[in-house]
């Protein structure tokens, strides 16, 4: 598998607060990567961290095949970012805007920018500071879109949008990334959302990966037995919580539950909440 970019077993704290617990995932190339976690899972800091804005304490980032400690600029200026709340000098005009973000990136085109603007019905003429939450989500879209960079990383963009706006949004977001072959990552705690959108994803709990891969695939991993009278424990077998249990495809199909227990398959939601549920920032014990 062509990875764009991997993090391995990074570590990162604030003071007390352990917010990434050895967190390991890989995004493919030309896929979108569906990242997906409750609020303060650690998301943003991972993303925070893939934009050169904090270094991890421990571990390893590879980005377009290069091994480094920190994300340097020559990398930065070939990622997008579509952020949680864009922030814009309010007195400029998308145009403006185009203008001003456009000086930063060496890959910048102007020409793709006028027909993004056009084509998410950005008005030019109107200021940041008057448009609605929804235009100014669309523009950080454009911008991110119009430098062409090879990644594109989204911080939970769509939270404050109405659900028409939210699919108009997504869906826009999922035609550009098939025009131009843009490796995605996109960050949300809406389950629905990261289904309509990822062909993969990877759950983060606590500052850890919980699960990385396909949604099929975890789909057929993580099923729920009703009827247990007692837990299970055999090697391969991963209690997630409760009666939700986790396993490899084939040990699913070769096992012999107790009479009367039946194994049934989940939705991605019922999934996600079974690993989410417990989901906290940890605090670092230090022993004296």
């Amino acid at each position: 598998m062509n990875c764009l970019l991997r993090l391995e077993h990074i570590t990162h704290r604030f003071g007390k607060v352990l917010a990434l617990d050895g967190l390991d995932l890989a995004v493919p190339a030309g896929e979108i990567y569906g990242f997906l976690g409750r609020n303060g899972a650690g998301k943003t800091t991972t993303l925070r961290m893939l934009m050169g804005l904090m270094a991890p304490d421990e571990g390893r980032i590879e980005l377009f095949g290069e091994q480094v400690k920190s994300v340097p600029v020559r990398l930065k200026q070939k990622i997008g970012f579509v952020p949680q709340e864009p922030h814009f000098y309010p007195w400029m005009t998308a145009r403006q805007l185009g203008r001003f973000v456009g000086g930063f990136y060496p890959s910048w085109d102007d020409a793709e920018f006028e027909r993004l603007l056009r084509r998410l019905d950005i008005p030019t003429d109107r200021k940041a500071a008057v448009m609605s939450g929804g235009t100014r989500t669309k523009l950080s879209l454009a911008l991110a879109f119009a430098s062409r960079p090879p990644l594109l990383l989204l911080d939970e963009p769509t939270t404050g949008l109405d659900p028409v706006a939210r699919r108009e949004f997504n869906d826009q977001m999922i035609e550009l990334q098939r025009e131009q072959g843009t490796t995605v990552m996109f960050s949300s705690h809406l389950v629905g959302e990261v289904e309509q959108v990822a062909q993969r994803v990877g759950i983060i709990q606590a500052g850890s990966t919980r699960f990385e891969g396909t949604i099929p695939s975890l789909r057929a991993q993580v099923r729920r037995i009703r009827g247990l009278e007692a837990p299970i424990e055999a090697p391969g077998w991963q209690r997630v919580r409760g009666d939700v249990y986790r396993a490899t495809e084939a040990d699913w199909d070769a096992a012999v539950l107790p009479p009367g227990a039946v194994a049934e398959t989940l939705g991605l939601e019922e999934i996600f909440l079974a690993f989410a549920r417990t989901d906290e920032l940890k605090e670092e014990v230090k022993t004296p």
